[in-house]
């Protein structure tokens, strides 16, 4: 009986289904059965109980598929512990990034880490779409927002502002609005999740709390797109400033209405667990809190965002 054979044994369990887990494991169905048939085997029972349409555990498998996840974590946090004490980082990046931050900003800094770390390899997963950490094979997803489940681990990278936005051309043929109601006047550029159209944007302006509903002539679900169409003077979009960043920096694009701040959010690096958090997970954690906090100072500096809104 080998650990690999007791991963797949796991991967069968969660998924209730040996070609479920065979194709999450990136094997062939035949080797997962096989590995099942070692575990029963040595243990002298059968843990999965068969039908022609279902697989399910059995009463001795409902007893011995908690203490094996247990003790392949403890297996698993131990190698990583001496990992860690002789500084070694190698294996796979496995990491899920938002379209617009993952493409313009990320991959860059992807770029320098694995020069810095030949022994690491890297796999991107760039998309706007809520992360399922192991039906898309990721070990890592840096997104906006705090991570929802409470069995999941992360670090705060950075608290972010959001601007609104346009482009010096949007301005000189349409003008700039003052305050939120006039938006209603202006083409809206929007981001669309599923269902969730998200065309009612908040501000506050000291205590006062606003917000407006826009008719937007450009809807899409990718956060990138949004950006591309704001700077090539489509319309007044809300973004997040590491988004728009490098086009503010650029002069493609000026925040509007600075005295009415819209609603911030948060920059963080998840894991789907504290024992997933790797040697490699805190390098790259403090690798995104430094290049953000760069670009955040630069943008400080210009006047857009307010320094006191990064320390709350």
């Amino acid at each position: 009986m080998l650990l690999e054979d007791l991963q797949v044994i796991l991967k069968v369990a969660e998924f209730g289904s040996i070609t479920g887990a065979a194709t999450n494991l990136d094997m062939r169905t035949a080797t997962a059965s096989a590995a099942v048939k070692r575990v029963e085997a040595a243990l002298g029972a059968e843990l999965f109980v068969r039908t022609t349409r279902q697989l399910r555990l059995s009463s001795a498998g409902e007893r011995y598929i908690p203490e094996c996840q247990q003790a392949l974590m403890m297996l698993e946090q131990a190698k990583q512990n001496m990992r860690q004490e002789q500084g070694i980082i190698d294996g796979e990046v496995r990491i899920a990034m938002s379209s617009d931050l993952g493409r313009n900003l990320v991959t860059p800094w992807l770029d320098e880490f694995l020069e810095s770390h030949p022994n690491v390899a890297l796999r991107s997963n760039i998309s706007d779409s809520n992360i399922d950490f192991y039906r898309d094979k990721v070990d890592m997803a840096l997104r906006y927002g705090a991570p929802s489940d409470s069995s999941m681990s992360g670090f705060k990278i950075c608290n972010v502002p959001r601007l609104v936005c346009a482009s010096p051309s949007y301005i000189k043929h349409y003008g700039a609005p003052e305050q939120p109601e006039q938006l209603k006047t202006h083409a809206g550029l929007c981001y669309q999740l599923h269902e969730m159209l998200q065309n009612e944007w908040q501000f506050q302006r000291g205590e006062q709390n606003l917000k407006v509903k826009l008719s937007p002539t450009r809807v899409t679900n990718d956060g990138d797109l949004v950006r591309r169409w704001c700077v090539a003077g489509k319309g007044v979009a809300i973004k997040s400033c590491l988004d728009m960043s490098q086009d503010l920096l650029a002069g493609h694009v000026v925040p509007l209405m600075q005295e009415y701040q819209p609603t911030p959010t948060e920059l963080w690096l998840i894991c789907p667990s504290r024992q997933s958090i790797t040697p490699t997970v805190r390098l790259l954690r403090d690798l995104f809190r430094e290049r953000t906090a760069i670009i955040l100072q630069q943008l400080v500096a210009k006047g857009w965002i307010d320094c006191k809104a990064l320390a709350r």
